[in-house]
């Protein structure tokens, strides 16, 4: 093979074979688009002495050799030519949530992307982005621009491609079996994750494959699965739930849960409030959490496709005749109420002093409720699906008002922050989930001489504040830190509730520390709603234990 040569005029890169422009664009992709991957290699691998240069030289070579073979199984010169350009701005977006936040672009990410508002995706935007999108996504494509592959034979073109992938095949088996060890070791760390063009690709390459396996036919009916209501006791009075889907908010910063700040002021003073110490998110981003919370499949078995071809615990109760209904300030639902009665809440605002053209508070959802409260005449769940704690612009979450830790972040880009003003500004975010809560409860105890009531909170994941160098969620759930995993549950109930159930205090009590994730919702509202179908299972419902008549 001809290595490349530089012509002066027009200032264009010539190369005798395609292995050399394969290589010339993968030491790019590992130069510019991997700081955060080398940094997490570097914290895992260098200790500091000359020893670790090999592995360090050996894991750069087995990438570019993998990079570059990649680039070579796409045929012809014009079409990798065309797909190694466009992997640099696919690639820069990839960098900028690594570098900034310590994410990675997987399928999970690239699912929550697909599903995001134009809010959710206009807080991502700033000078840092912009800056990243023409650095590494605009100019490298100069360099791509420049560049001719010369026009070979088929039979030349073949040759040197496979010559090349058979070379670094070798090279590649040499190597992992030289430092077999080491590579293991890193394998087991986040740093793959964090692999630039080549993690995003792959989560985007699941994202397409999992929504292709799971589209069905407009209007097509879900499968029969007819839920069935456990009778009321004669002269019983209604039930009522309500159901509030927390958004990004981490048991780290609970106080219910042992937090040293005083986040939950109205809720740890209040009684009847139990808080579950020790549960477990299903994903790390709403667009996973959300279906496979709801789901009778649970985190183990959840696919997008068999979570579409079920009904979900709020479809379920609708079809056993209890009234749902669904109050979203949070436009990424997942799909999960797409068949069930929405509610406007903006038509019920005397005024617009909580919402802008942007987003409400979470307090808005609470217009027109003690209407709709005062004409419960049957068995009924309201759904409420917050906007929480979502960053990375913790700020326009809750309103001066409820603000109790300063100086909070004001900053749409978190690295313009410090440490102390990001926790501040997040720790807002969940004083005024506390005062929603407690609005919320304070409405059902002024209706308990009309129906029997309860309130469950479960937040969809956590969030990270800059632990271990990591910020927000969508982390893979293999490497994803505990602050994005574990998450906050708490259930209130009315006297009338917990007697007509026959919950006992106490077993209760005993439950509050026991290992519990979102595979527990499905059982848990059926059996709230004292709602059963094939499906639940006792023994995954948190309260089935605690009542007296089971």
């Amino acid at each position: 093979m001809k290595p490349v040569r530089l012509t002066m005029a027009p200032c264009r890169l010539h190369f005798a074979s395609p292995v050399w422009y394969a290589l010339l664009v993968s030491a790019m992709y590992l130069a510019l688009l991997n700081q955060r991957f080398w940094r997490e290699a570097l914290a895992l691998c260098w200790r500091g002495n000359a020893a670790d240069l090999p592995f360090l030289l050996a894991l750069f070579l087995l990438l570019l050799a993998g990079f570059s073979g990649a680039l070579l199984l796409l045929p012809g010169r014009r079409l990798m030519h065309v797909a190694s350009g466009m992997l640099f701005p696919l690639g820069a977006m990839a960098a900028y949530t690594a570098d900034s936040y310590g994410l990675p672009v997987d399928a999970g990410m690239v699912r929550s992307l697909a599903h995001a508002t134009r809010g959710e995706a206009g807080a991502l935007l700033g000078p840092r982005l912009l800056l990243y999108a023409l650095l590494l996504g605009v100019l490298p494509l100069f360099v791509v621009g420049s560049s001719r592959i010369a026009p070979l034979p088929l039979r030349q073109h073949l040759r040197h491609r496979l010559l090349f992938c058979g070379a670094a095949l070798a090279l590649a088996v040499l190597l992992t079996t030289a430092f077999a060890a080491r590579f293991q070791a890193l394998l087991r760390s986040p740093a793959p994750y964090l692999l630039v063009p080549a993690a995003a690709l792959q989560g985007a390459a699941r994202y397409v494959a999992s929504d292709l396996a799971s589209w069905r036919p407009d209007g097509e009916a879900m499968p029969a699965d007819p839920p069935q209501r456990l009778p009321p006791a004669p002269g019983s009075r209604p039930l009522v739930v309500f159901l509030v889907v927390g958004e990004t908010a981490r048991h780290a910063s609970f106080q219910l849960g042992g937090y040293d700040r005083p986040t939950n002021p109205l809720l740890s003073g209040m009684p009847g409030v139990h808080y579950f110490s020790n549960v477990t998110s299903c994903g790390t981003t709403t667009a996973v959490s959300l279906p496979c919370m709801f789901s009778p499949l649970g985190r183990e078995d959840y696919t997008v496709a068999g979570a579409r071809a079920l009904p979900n615990a709020l479809e379920q109760l609708a079809a056993a005749g209890v009234r749902v209904a669904w109050r979203a300030n949070n436009a990424g639902s997942a799909g999960i109420s797409a068949r069930l009665p929405t509610v406007a809440f903006r038509a019920f605002l005397p005024d617009a002093a909580l919402c802008d053209a942007a987003a409400c508070l979470d307090e808005a959802m609470l217009a027109g409720l003690e209407q709709a409260l005062a004409g419960v005449d049957r068995d009924s769940l309201f759904g409420f699906h917050q906007m929480g704690s979502h960053g990375p612009d913790y700020f326009r979450r809750y309103p001066a008002a409820a603000q109790r830790f300063s100086p909070a972040c004001r900053r749409q880009e978190l690295a313009d922050c410090s440490a102390e003003e990001i926790r501040n500004a997040y720790d807002n975010t969940i004083v005024y989930t506390d005062r929603f809560l407690a609005a919320q409860i304070a409405l059902l105890e002024n209706r308990s001489d009309r129906f029997d009531s309860a309130l469950l909170y479960v937040s969809d994941h956590g969030e990270s504040l800059g632990e271990d160098g990591v910020f927000l969620h969508g982390a893979p759930y293999a490497a994803a830190p505990q602050e994005q995993k574990r998450i906050p549950l708490l259930l209130w109930m009315s006297d009338g509730y917990r007697k007509r159930m026959g919950i006992a205090g106490d077993c209760l009590a005993r439950r509050l520390d026991q290992p519990l994730s979102h595979d527990n919702l499905y059982h848990t509202l059926l059996g709230m709603m004292a709602t059963r179908d094939r499906h639940y299972h006792a023994g995954m419902d948190l309260l089935a234990g605690c009542r007296v008549s089971d």
